[in-house]
């Protein structure tokens, strides 16, 4: 205990830019590490990326197939003999903030100072470093720059900075979502934010493209949550971002989105339908689509009215959620990728943690689609355990 109290105590006073290499200092002196390393999940998490750059020449490890790629993939301690050193082992260790995975951390240890007790140790310290990381990028870019293998657009940028994390989970519930083309989104969005009683939950589908399919998104979100924050319903929420919208493009540009707000205690779910997105629900061995009373896209009319809905979950339901540009993209052939194949890919994904299910959906997409994807295509997955919680997804 006294070794990682002096981890985390050199960890915390760190300069921004300077966590790895206090985690490394300090790793090397209470843990005896002759090597230690951060690799950051990029944007469209195919690859793992070195936050020191010199300290891996040989660039980006892939998350498929490789042994880092097996931690980050299972969220769990991976360890390997040290290559050409048979006389150390390499810790791949997960760097996961409230499921919200950020990388994994690789410690080598010599074979002696390998205990059960140092392999606990490092695990909690890989999760202290990622909570660090959260707070030093109010002040630094360093980490973000890490995630990132070719450069974003500017309307990218913005759709990335408005978004709360890819993944979150508490014990009633486990969020993982996905954005592509990662480095060149234009209108889609998602966004949630939790209490103590509910989670609300935003899925958003903006028409356009480039710098003004961002601006509207930006203005569509921010104006949900400044509702949100006013402490009233979802359909209020609705209805005074719409205002919004409308007063500033007069029905020339609108958003489609889904918002739902969940009783963790009950299941209970209010929703209100404003356009496009899709919302799917695998229940046992079914897959179906969650059929809503669609309303008008925020921003279409003035002073439109919202109506909301109301359906249960139950402990074991997993429900996805797709833009149009998942069920509507084309392939070369012009043939849309449809409701059987996006069940197909929903079903074929059920074994693994909501936040890979994201990714597994939009791989299946792109062996449809064989193309260039002409639109954004967004998967938010929500895996609900119940009131008493479950497994973390």
């Amino acid at each position: 205990m006294t070794n990682y109290l002096a981890v985390e105590r050199a960890l915390r006073t760190a300069a921004p830019h300077a966590l790895v290499e206090a985690a490394r200092a300090a790793l090397a002196e209470h843990y005896g590490a002759t090597d230690v390393e951060l690799l950051m999940a990029d944007y469209s998490l195919t690859v793992l990326q070195p936050v020191d750059a010199p300290a891996r020449p040989d660039g980006p490890v892939p998350v498929n197939g490789s042994p880092e790629g097996r931690a980050f993939g299972s969220q769990t301690p991976y360890e390997r003999t040290a290559p050409g050193r048979g006389d150390s082992v390499v810790l791949h260790l997960p760097v996961t903030v409230r499921g919200d995975r950020l990388g994994v951390l690789d410690v080598t240890l010599p074979q002696d100072r390998r205990t059960t007790g140092a392999v606990h140790d490092l695990t909690e310290i890989a999760q202290l470093l990622g909570h660090e990381i959260i707070v030093a990028e109010r002040d630094t870019d360093l980490y973000l720059r890490a995630r990132r293998v070719s450069r974003l657009t500017l309307a990218a940028e913005m759709q990335w900075q408005l978004l709360p994390a890819r993944a979150c989970s508490r014990p009633e519930y486990a969020i993982g979502a996905q954005l592509e083309p990662a480095y060149a989104i234009h209108g889609d969005n998602f966004d949630w934010s939790t209490t103590a009683d509910t989670l609300t939950l935003t899925v958003t589908n903006g028409m356009g493209e480039g710098i003004e399919a961002s601006l509207l998104t930006n203005l569509a979100v921010n104006a949900l949550r400044n509702a949100r924050r006013a402490g009233i319903g979802i359909a209020d929420q609705a209805a005074l971002a719409d205002q919004a919208l409308y007063a500033e493009y007069r029905g020339a540009s609108h958003v489609s989105t889904l918002l739902l707000t969940f009783e963790l205690a009950t299941g209970n779910v209010q929703v209100v339908d404003a356009g496009s997105p899709q919302l799917w629900r695998r229940r046992g061995r079914t897959v179906e689509r969650v059929g809503l009373e669609a309303q008008l896209p925020l921003g279409m009319f003035d002073e439109t009215a919202y109506a909301v809905q109301e359906f249960q979950v139950l402990p074991g339901d997993r429900l996805v959620f797709v833009s149009d540009g998942v069920y509507a993209a084309r392939n070369r052939a012009g043939e849309p990728y449809g409701e059987r194949a996006l069940a197909r890919a929903i079903q074929a994904a059920g074994l693994l943690h909501a936040p890979s299910v994201p990714r597994a959906v939009l791989l299946a997409l792109a062996e449809h689609r064989d193309a260039e994807p002409e639109d954004d295509a967004l998967v938010v997955c929500l895996d609900w355990f119940g009131a008493k919680g479950g497994p973390e997804g």
